[in-house]
C-alpha cells in the first residue's frame, strides 16, 4: 500500500473518530447550550433507538421467555423485524466491555469499515478525482446519517456489507475472476443478515444481470446467471434467518407478522396519509426532495456503463422505498446514499459545495443534537442492558 493511501486511510479514521467523539462530547460533560439540554449524559445515547432493541436480541435469541422476563413492554414477535448479525457481533465483547459499549463500538467500527470501502470504490474505479473529500462528505451528509452511524444501529454495518459487495462485482464485471463474484456473494449475504433490505440487493443485480443479456436467447441467459451464482448466497441468507424465526419463534414468516413495524402499505406514497400511524404530521415535504433526489441519482448513474449496477440499486431501493408509510424516510433509503453521493460527485467536490458545506456544518451538528435528544427509547434503567 503506498504512502498516499495510507495517508488517505489515517485521515479517513482519525476523521470518524473525531466526528463521533464530537458528536458525544455534549453528552459526556452534561452540557447546556444552543438551548438544548444535554443533562441525561451519555444514556441519551446509549437509549437512542434502535440500539437496546438489538441488544435485547442479543441477551434472547428472539427467544420468547427470555424476552417475556425483560424489562420491557413490547411482544417478542416484534423484534422478527430486526435481523440478528449486529447483534451477534455484540457477543464476543460484551463479556468484557459490556452490550451497551458493545453496541457502540461495533456501530463505530462499521462506520470506518464503511467509508474505507466507499473510498477504495470511488477511487479504484475513478469515479471521482477527489476520493479522499468526496468520502469525509460521506461521513457527515446526509444528517440522518451521521445520527445512525452515532448511535447504536445496524446501519453502518448494513451499509459497509452493500458497498463491499458492489465493489467486488463491479471488480468482477471488469476482471470476471470466480473470486470476485464470491466476495460479493458473501458481503450479499452478510448484508442480508443484518437488515431485511438485503434481498433489494439480490433482486437489483439479478435485473442488471438480465438488462446485460436481455438479447441473448434463453440458454445463454440461463449460462450467464450460472457465472454469477455465488449471489445466491443473499436469498439463502434470508431463507436462513426465516428457518430461525421458524425453530425459535415457530413461525417461519414470523418477520411478517411483526404488526405495523414492517410499515408497508398500498397504494405508494402513503407517507403523504396524516392518518398512517407512523406518520401523523402535515409537514412532510423534506420527503418529497428526498424521493426527487433518490430517483434523479439512480437515472444518473444507468447513464454510465459501468455504474449501472448501483443506478438499479438505488432505483430498486427507491422504489421500495415509496410503498414505506413512515415519516423516517430519511433513514429508510440510508443505504442508497453512498450511490448518490457518486452520482452528484461533480457538484459536490466544486469549490461552490465546499463553502456551502463549510457554512451548514454547525447545522447539521445541531440537527444531529437535537434529534438524538428527542429519539430515545423507554428504558431508563440501563444497567440490565448492559
Amino acid at each position: 500500500m503506498d504512502k498516499k493511501t495510507l495517508r488517505d486511510l489515517s485521515i479517513l479514521i482519525l476523521s470518524t473518530l473525531s466526528i463521533t467523539f464530537a458528536v458525544w462530547l455534549p453528552h459526556l460533560l452534561r452540557l447546556n447550550f444552543y438551548g438544548l439540554n444535554f443533562a441525561e449524559g451519555f444514556n441519551t445515547i446509549y437509549r437512542n433507538f434502535d440500539g437496546i432493541e438489538y441488544i435485547i436480541i442479543a441477551k434472547s435469541n428472539y427467544a420468547e421467555r427470555i424476552i417475556a422476563a425483560m424489562p420491557q413492554e413490547l411482544p417478542h414477535t416484534y423484534y422478527a423485524a430486526h435481523f440478528p448479525l449486529y447483534s451477534w457481533m455484540m457477543l464476543p465483547f460484551a463479556s468484557v466491555i459490556g452490550f451497551l459499549k458493545s453496541m457502540l463500538l461495533i456501530s463505530l467500527a462499521s462506520t470506518i469499515a464503511a467509508v474505507i470501502a466507499f473510498y477504495f470504490l470511488v477511487r479504484d474505479f475513478k469515479l471521482t478525482h477527489e476520493p479522499l473529500f468526496l468520502s469525509l462528505v460521506f461521513l457527515v451528509l446526509p444528517a440522518r446519517w451521521l445520527v445512525a452511524h452515532s448511535v447504536g444501529s445496524s446501519e453502518p454495518l448494513f451499509m459497509f456489507f452493500t458497498i463491499a459487495a458492489f465493489y467486488f462485482f463491479l471488480k468482477f464485471e471488469a476482471h470476471n475472476k470466480l473470486s470476485f463474484i464470491t466476495y460479493a456473494g458473501i458481503f450479499g449475504l452478510l448484508a442480508q443478515l443484518t437488515r431485511p433490505p438485503g434481498i433489494l440487493l439480490f433482486i437489483s443485480l439479478g435485473i442488471f444481470i438480465l438488462w446485460k443479456h436481455y438479447r441473448e436467447n434463453i440458454s445463454q441467459i440461463i449460462k450467464s446467471f450460472f457465472s454469477y451464482y455465488p449471489l445466491a448466497l443473499i436469498p439463502i441468507g434470508l431463507l436462513t434467518i426465516f428457518a430461525l424465526y421458524g425453530f425459535v419463534l415457530n413461525d417461519f414468516f414470523a418477520y411478517f407478522h411483526t404488526g405495523d413495524n414492517i410499515h408497508l402499505s398500498f397504494p405508494p406514497f402513503q407517507v403523504f396519509n396524516i392518518n398512517q400511524y407512523w406518520v401523523g404530521s402535515i409537514w412532510l415535504e423534506d420527503i418529497v426532495y428526498i424521493y426527487i433526489f433518490g430517483l434523479l441519482a439512480g437515472l444518473m448513474l444507468l447513464k454510465i456503463e459501468i455504474l449501472r449496477p448501483l443506478g438499479i440499486y438505488v432505483l430498486t431501493y427507491v422504489a421500495a422505498s415509496i410503498f414505506v408509510a413512515h415519516r423516517d424516510i430519511s433513514r429508510y433509503v440510508l443505504p442508497i446514499v453512498p450511490f448518490a453521493l457518486i452520482a452528484f460527485q461533480k457538484i459536490l467536490v466544486t469549490k461552490e459545495f465546499k463553502i456551502v458545506l463549510a457554512i451548514m456544518l454547525l447545522g447539521i451538528y445541531l440537527y444531529s443534537q437535537n434529534f438524538l435528544l428527542q429519539n430515545t427509547a423507554p428504558f431508563p434503567n440501563l444497567e440490565y442492558y448492559d
